[in-house]
């Protein structure tokens, strides 16, 4: 009778090993790359999801380095105080680092970076635990996929997911169909589970992905220059991606 995988043992010492090796390589990386490039910006972003962070890395692999990971590992890197920063000054920008932050390294000038950053977004569906940017009702009448060219009504097959995440549904024609009105959420109001799937599955999306520069360090200077503007609010931070160290830097 061949074993079960539930009882197979793991050796935590193995896994405690690999991981302390990992993050040892992980912070010489990010002290390779501070020595290499001319400028480290200090980033955090709303509507963290993995496949934007991923785009953003590939439109600048040619000219930057990003790492996106825990932030305590990212300060030990660079050093927090004078005596322990890797670079001069550069714990001045590591004193900044916490919650879901990253660094990017790069030698292009302040300005490209800053406005290439401004012009970047991405929209996105909301998960539980945003809030609503906008109050949606969804109408009398069959109930209809948004994200399709045109608008397409949702299949019978549908109809139990639906009724499942609070929808009063009947079926006409069979197409799922409300006879009255349904506000599937209201503006300000935090997102359940269920009213971001159905968001989901209608196509609205509710969340921008973004970067906000939070701080540049100049090499040649050791100096720290905070960047002005406006920065994300707590709700745009929430309930986003994390992408594990494995896939933190390319």
């Amino acid at each position: 009778m061949p074993k079960s995988k539930r009882s197979k043992l793991v050796s935590l010492t193995k896994v405690d090993k690999k991981t302390r090796e990992h993050k040892s390589a992980v912070m010489e990386n990010v002290k390779e790359n501070a020595d290499k490039w001319k400028y480290c910006w200090l980033f955090e972003v709303g509507a963290m999801r993995n496949a934007h962070l991923k785009a953003v890395r590939n439109l600048w692999k040619d000219s930057a380095r990003i790492f996106f990971s825990r932030s305590a590992l990212l300060a030990k890197a660079l050093g927090t105080t004078p005596e322990e920063e890797h670079c001069t000054g550069i714990h001045k920008l590591a004193k900044q680092i916490e919650g879901q932050v990253g660094l990017l390294f790069t030698d292009t000038e302040p300005q490209e970076v800053i406005e290439w950053f401004a012009d970047f977004s991405q929209p996105d569906f909301a998960r539980a635990g945003n809030v609503a940017s906008r109050t949606v009702i969804l109408p009398v009448g069959p109930i209809m996929m948004y994200h399709s060219d045109p608008p397409i009504p949702f299949p019978h097959n549908e109809d139990p997911q639906l009724r499942k995440l609070g929808l009063t549904t009947t079926m006409e024609r069979g197409v799922p169909t409300l006879r009255t009105p349904h506000k599937l959420c209201q503006k300000g109001k935090v997102l359940t589970s269920e009213q971001a799937q159905l968001l989901k599955l209608i196509g609205e999306k509710m969340v921008t992905f973004r970067v906000s520069l939070i701080a540049r360090w100049d090499a040649a200077t050791g100096e720290v220059t905070q960047v002005e503007g406006p920065k994300l609010t707590a709700e745009e931070v929430v309930a986003g991606d994390v992408e594990d160290e494995e896939a933190m830097s390319e």
